[in-house]
């Protein structure tokens, strides 16, 4: 596939994009006869919310040869991600999803048919032309290793790689339960990705089912004793919290969340908080800076119908920040 960068990426995102059908009012989806067509996925959300605020990223996938494959291709390129290493595979289709609109903030209900999908065949073998000299960080998610044992082994050649190679690397759980053949094997092989990434940031009820531990400080205090050097939880509108080794010495902290008037689509929140936190700590910036930049952008995310039209450009998050003053 055609690609317009000289340079390879500097921060690479894997897994699966789908074409997602939002309803257009509120009510049952069997009800529903009319949705419009948005993007969805979430490790394509954090490459969007990546290049918006000026960072070269790259999206390692499969795409069907269908109209949905095309539409995703047409949508990150014009998002300005590099696109090649999208793989068109003319065996098997694009994932969907539709959405329903959920109302006063509640979680919608979402159905898939992704089942069979390209990206569930990714493999190793589609990380062959990875420029790894290349690259400066690694985004994974818990989604892409559910989506098949190929998809799984691809999570853990990357992220093997890419710390070979000295790029640092993140890590969001994104449980999706129904994905996995058992808890058991969704709690262990999480676990295992979670110990090669640097920066692992769960949400609170995903970190207390992956490490059996209550408390904030004691979820991450089993990641930083697996390895990681950082672990921001998400505490939905309390904020998030963080403890690790960053700025040179251990320490941890909660920081508030961000006040949002009206909550308008709870999907999409922890890819933001994902981009406000990798883009902060790639900037350079303190951990306190990186969990308040995580609590801005993801309050963004909340406050449109999409998964990830809330994401800022790098002109809006300076004016958000200037709002709401960063540490």
């Amino acid at each position: 596939m055609p690609h317009s960068f000289s340079n390879p990426p500097e921060i690479l995102t894997f897994g699966e994009a789908m074409a997602m059908f939002v309803a257009d009012s509120p009510g049952d989806l069997s009800n529903i006869d009319r949705f419009h067509r948005r993007l969805a996925g979430a490790d394509n959300n954090v490459a969007i919310g990546l290049s918006r605020l000026g960072f070269h990223v790259g999206w390692l996938s499969r795409v069907g040869t269908d109209s949905f494959g095309g539409f995703i291709q047409a949508a990150l390129t014009a998002e300005g991600i590099d696109d090649r290493y999208i793989h068109a595979d003319a065996q098997h289709p694009t994932g969907l999803l539709f959405k329903e609109r959920a109302q006063n903030g509640a979680d919608p209900r979402v159905e898939y048919f992704r089942r069979g999908s390209a990206a569930s065949h990714l493999t190793i073998d589609d990380a062959r032309s990875v420029d790894f000299q290349a690259l400066n960080h690694l985004h994974a998610t818990g989604i892409t290793p559910a989506l098949s044992e190929s998809a799984c082994q691809l999570s853990h050649h990357l992220m093997e790689e890419a710390r070979a190679h000295g790029a640092s690397i993140s890590f969001d759980p994104n449980l999706r339960p129904s994905l996995w053949p058992s808890e058991n094997v969704m709690r262990s092989t999480l676990n295992e990705l979670a110990g090669r990434a640097d920066w692992v940031l769960p949400g609170l009820s995903e970190g207390q089912l992956l490490t059996g531990q209550k408390t904030p400080y004691d979820i991450a205090g089993y990641y930083l004793d697996q390895g990681a050097s950082a672990v921001i939880i998400k505490l939905g509108p309390e904020g998030s919290y963080y403890r690790g080794n960053l700025d040179g010495q251990e320490e941890s902290f909660t920081v508030a969340g961000c006040h949002v008037a009206e909550v308008v689509d709870t999907v999409g929140a922890g890819d933001g908080f994902a981009v406000g936190v990798i883009s902060a700590l790639l900037d350079g910036r303190t951990a306190r800076q990186a969990a308040q930049r995580g609590n801005l952008i993801g309050a963004q995310a909340i406050q449109v119908v999409g998964d990830m039209e809330g994401l800022p450009n790098r002109e809006q998050l300076l004016a958000l920040e200037v709002d709401q003053p960063i540490g």
